[in-house]
């Protein structure tokens, strides 16, 4: 059964330019976020009549997703309610992210054309590229981030490269060079920025495309990939890329680091955030503690010689697990790892039980996923706005394309 709703076509002309520019302004301004988020809320109170009946057509698959994110907010709420501290700041980034379904109402309304989001990551990733390597060889910049920070820049644009991968389903033929080049925009791009954490998601991503490879069908799919696996490689070899530098470099901090040499290097540092956590979460295993304890029990552990004292100087512990065990403690942990697992689980659904039009967003919704998670790993990707709001914005339009291909097909 196709349900398709009639648009006019200034609608169809809105709501794809609005997906296309998602993406495309995410990484080359500071407002393109919070517009973006804004015209999707507008979208969905506009055309709630017709996005509302298709959702609840569907509650049953999406409810854990909902449930997950509504968690992260409830939690907030009561964390801002009992602490001495607690800043009602605090609640703006889960409760933007719970209203981040909005843009899944919209996209179940207006039932736009997958491609909108593909030409926009492409061109995101493009315009990223160009912007970060300007930085870099245009001007100098050693660790250059954009707008933003060289890790977030750096991982933003991996996620979106590999996203492009999954992208290349919905392209036939020799058109699938144009996704395929949008991925290898990505991977420049992160390469430029000289972060090195993020690249663990290429490994995730290399399992899950060896698990559910369809993007590799095709000749020039193959050859894409073999172009992307000959990019990374190169960039050892290449002295400009920085790559051979940040590398060695990092082998170097984790020799110093364990044999009594300076500590404060990038792996470093690193290290002694992780283990200032673990005993922080030592006296508070299950519900975590606030801001202001954290502080004083990290101001204690320097005083008495446990651990450094330039670990002051950091806003957060540099790894998503701890942070949330820290600040949370083991229910904190459920509720943050569940705005990971439950995505998961909802695209791996719709690749397994359904296929054909809902590969090519599922696959990256699981990309999309897997890359926070990666990233997680050696940075708090979740500390900034922009990057939360990236995570939820496009989980949602990717399960709002997933659940319109499945209507096309009843």
């Amino acid at each position: 059964m196709n349900n398709t709703s009639a648009q006019s076509p200034a609608s169809t002309v809105f709501i794809h330019s609005l997906i296309f520019l998602f993406p495309f302004l995410l990484l080359i301004t500071r407002f393109g976020v919070g517009l973006c988020s804004f015209a999707f809320l507008l979208a969905a109170i506009v055309y709630r009549r017709q996005g509302w009946p298709v959702l609840m057509r569907h509650l049953t698959e999406i409810r854990g997703v909902l449930i997950a994110f509504g968690a992260l907010l409830l939690l907030a709420m009561v964390g801002a309610a009992v602490s001495s501290d607690g800043r009602l700041r605090d609640l703006e980034k889960p409760l933007r992210m719970l209203a981040a379904a909005t843009v899944m109402l919209t996209v179940l309304a207006c039932r736009p054309r997958r491609k909108a989001l593909w030409w926009g990551l492409i061109g995101g990733a493009a315009v990223g590229a160009a912007f970060i390597a300007y930085q870099r060889w245009g001007i100098g910049l050693d660790r250059p981030g954009g707008l933003i920070n060289s890790i977030t820049f750096g991982d933003i644009m991996l996620c979106m490269g590999l996203m492009c991968l999954a992208g290349t389903l919905d392209f036939a033929g020799r058109s699938a060079v144009w996704p395929g080049l949008g991925a290898l925009a990505g991977l420049a791009g992160s390469v430029a920025t000289g972060t090195r954490g993020g690249w663990v998601a290429i490994v995730f991503s290399a399992l899950l495309l060896g698990r559910y490879g369809h993007v590799l069908r095709g000749r020039w799919r193959k050859v894409l990939a073999l172009l992307a696996l000959a990019l990374l490689v190169s960039t050892y070899f290449i002295p400009q890329t920085g790559a051979r530098e940040r590398i060695d470099e990092g082998f170097s901090d984790v020799h110093q680091y364990f044999n009594g040499g300076p500590t404060y290097t990038s792996i470093g540092i690193r290290f002694e955030l992780w283990r200032s956590a673990l005993k922080l979460i030592e006296r508070h295993p299950l519900l975590g503690a606030s801001a202001s304890t954290v502080k004083a029990e990290m101001v204690e552990l320097i005083h008495t010689g446990q651990v450094h004292p330039y670990v002051l100087q950091f806003e957060h512990f540099h790894n998503d697990i701890l942070q949330a065990l820290v600040f949370g403690g083991v229910l904190g942990l459920i509720v943050w790892g569940a705005t990971l697992a439950a995505p998961f689980v909802f695209f791996l659904h719709q690749v397994e039980r359904g296929g054909g039009g809902r590969n090519a967003p599922a696959l990256a919704g699981m990309l999309l996923v897997l890359s926070y998670f990666s990233f997680g790993l050696t940075e708090v990707i979740f500390w900034s706005v922009r990057s939360c709001m990236f995570y939820a914005m496009m989980l949602f339009l990717l399960a709002g394309l997933c659940l319109n291909a499945k209507e096309e097909t009843q």
